[in-house]
């Protein structure tokens, strides 16, 4: 049998595992590819990309040797990114940003979370009788549509950190655009899984054929929409997008969606800002570890889990002594994370989240011997119980992770939310499904109220948590992120622990077979891994749950050198000179 007829019967295998995993509307992105395999980190002398599709990391590979900051190369790559990789982010989502200027040895971040229209009310999504709708219901159409938020990132993280002109950014995606890029092997197996079905009429028409058959592998796909709209762009910055025909086509397709269909305004577009926010950082070891405040929930809940591992030793590598602590450190942060954290300009968000003294007797709950079964939401200092939590999240996403020539840097954790968003295509984009982020229930069943609840103009609360670390000379160290819905805490603290505790390279840091609890069930892939660890994690206590864990980990490690690691669970490539 030679190599060819074993990739088709390979890529047809794949094809029906994603078509099992996807099928019903709300789907997240399924496995579709993933061999656990020991190849080395990719190296390099200058500056390293990491990003989930290969024409993406060599286009801003291109930009950083013409010259172009990490902010230049972040932008040119995420334009692309929302071509090749339509599935996971793009104009029509949002984004978080931590941004590293070396010159100055300042640490940014950026908030462009999507936001709620002026007409959304705390009962969006609930029925007639005041009980929620069922999720996958809500995903796609209308409704589920927030103002997106990923061009006046970009914008704002081109004027604050650019070097080359905005035009210059937007133009090899323009050419992929006109003249077509090849479908991969995840989009066409991720569209064959869902079903023309599950799509709007022009996406339906973009992604299959006229039989409902997928693009398949190899296809060449044209985007003659989405050049005009990268060139409104071009020519009037974030303008260009929020304003005039661009927005017009958003308003006009969230409203008359053939499924649910939403309240959202041209005014509500013009209205949305990308917003500055402080980074949060927490000790490590010898380390600082920061990501994203909130809304996101990412830095803090990775950041309240290392915390808790603190004191304990985990060893040289995974095994179910260290997994145990892992996941009773994460459900402890995931309860605090269900309880307080959403949209901080409309919650108070409790500083005492992250209080030396509260960590402490919070990880005063861990026994190092036993399962404490689901973690309770503590009380920090200056805050009254607060709501059980509804929230429900499908992982999508994607990760950019840049360090350019100067030694700036860039981690940028994208999303449309779920696989496709909410399959509403205007534009030549994907418009996201950002809002079903909210609980669907505004009051939990005692009548306490829910910090995560809808309301008009509010950002939902993100699980995304775009991360750097510092050593303990204020040096960057390392520049990571990954998609996966409410997953993502639990991938980062795994790469974490494997870059510092266990001395794992960027790559074997993200190829680790991945593990975690989020407040309920230990969580582990299939494999040998499992296999070694299952019998004494149920001896402690755990509830074991082995599943597919779809992360899209891209790591950049400075340490004599550079060298970058991209998730084999995608189709990553990491890339520099």
């Amino acid at each position: 049998m030679n190599r060819l007829t074993v990739f088709l019967i390979a890529f047809i295998l794949l094809a029906s595992q994603a078509s099992a995993q996807v099928r019903d509307s709300a789907a997240p992105e399924a496995a579709t590819a993933f061999t656990f395999k020991a190849e080395p980190p990719v190296t390099a002398e200058k500056y390293m990309v990491v990003t989930a599709h290969p024409l993406a990391t060599r286009t801003a590979r291109n930009v950083l040797r013409e010259g172009g900051s990490a902010a230049d190369a972040a932008i040119a790559a995420q334009m692309v990114l929302g071509l090749v990789e339509p599935q996971s982010s793009g104009l029509g989502g949002g984004a978080f940003a931590l941004y590293w200027d070396a010159g100055t040895k300042t640490l940014t971040s950026i908030d462009g979370r999507e936001t709620a229209p002026a007409a959304a009310t705390p009962e969006r999504f609930l029925d007639d009788t005041g009980k929620p709708r069922p999720w996958p219901e809500m995903v796609p159409g209308g409704l589920s549509v927030g103002t997106p938020g990923a061009v006046a990132l970009l914008d704002m993280l081109h004027r604050q950190h650019g070097r080359l002109a905005w035009q210059r950014l937007i133009a090899p995606a323009i050419d992929l655009s006109i003249n077509g890029f090849g479908v991969s092997q995840r989009l066409s197996a991720l569209l064959a899984g869902m079903g023309p079905q599950a799509f709007s009429p022009a996406a339906r028409t973009y992604f299959f054929n006229a039989a409902g058959e997928a693009r398949p592998l190899g296809y060449v796909l044209k985007n003659p929409a989405y050049a005009v709209t990268l060139r409104a762009i071009g020519d009037e910055g974030a303008h260009g997008f929020y304003r005039g025909a661009v927005a017009a086509g958003i308003a006009e397709a969230v409203q008359g969606a053939w499924m649910n269909p939403g309240d959202l305004t041209r005014a509500d577009i013009a209205a949305y800002e990308a917003k500055s926010r402080n980074a949060v950082c927490f000790p490590y070891r010898q380390y600082r570890i920061c990501g994203m405040g909130p809304p996101s929930s990412g830095g803090l809940s990775v950041g309240m889990s290392l915390a808790y591992l603190e004191g304990y030793d985990l060893g040289t590598g995974p095994d179910a002594k260290s997994l145990h602590l892992i996941a009773e450190a994460e459900k402890l942060a995931f309860a605090d994370r269900d309880a307080y954290i959403a949209d901080p300009d409309y919650v108070a968000i409790p500083s005492g989240l992250a209080d030396a003294g509260y960590l402490r007797a919070r990880a005063g709950l861990i026994d190092p011997a036993a399962s404490m079964g689901k973690a309770s939401a503590g009380t920090p200092p200056g805050m009254p119980p607060a709501g059980v939590d509804g929230t429900k999240e499908a992982p999508g996403t994607s990760q950019i992770s840049i360090v350019d020539g100067a030694g700036n840097a860039v981690s940028i954790t994208t999303t449309i939310e779920s696989a496709f968003g909410s399959r509403l295509m205007t534009g030549g984009f994907l418009l996201n499904n950002e809002l079903t982020d909210f609980s669907f229930a505004p009051v939990d069943a005692d009548g306490r109220a829910i910090a995560n609840a809808v309301g008009a103009h509010r950002r939902p609360r993100s699980s995304m948590a775009p991360t750097m670390i510092f050593n303990a000379n204020g040096d960057l160290y390392a520049v990571l992120g990954s998609p996966g819905g409410s997953r993502i805490i639990p991938y980062v603290v795994k790469a974490v622990v494997a870059l510092i505790d266990w001395k794992m390279d960027p790559q074997a840091a993200a190829t680790l077979a991945n593990f975690g609890s989020r407040n309920g069930p230990f969580e582990i892939e299939p494999g040998a891994l499992a296999a070694e660890v299952a019998p004494a994690l149920q001896a402690m206590g755990q509830e074991i749950r082995e599943t597919d864990m779809t992360s899209g980990l891209n790591i950049i490690v400075l340490d004599q050198g550079i060298f970058g690691g991209t998730d084999p669970r995608r189709e990553g490539e990491a890339a520099g000179d």
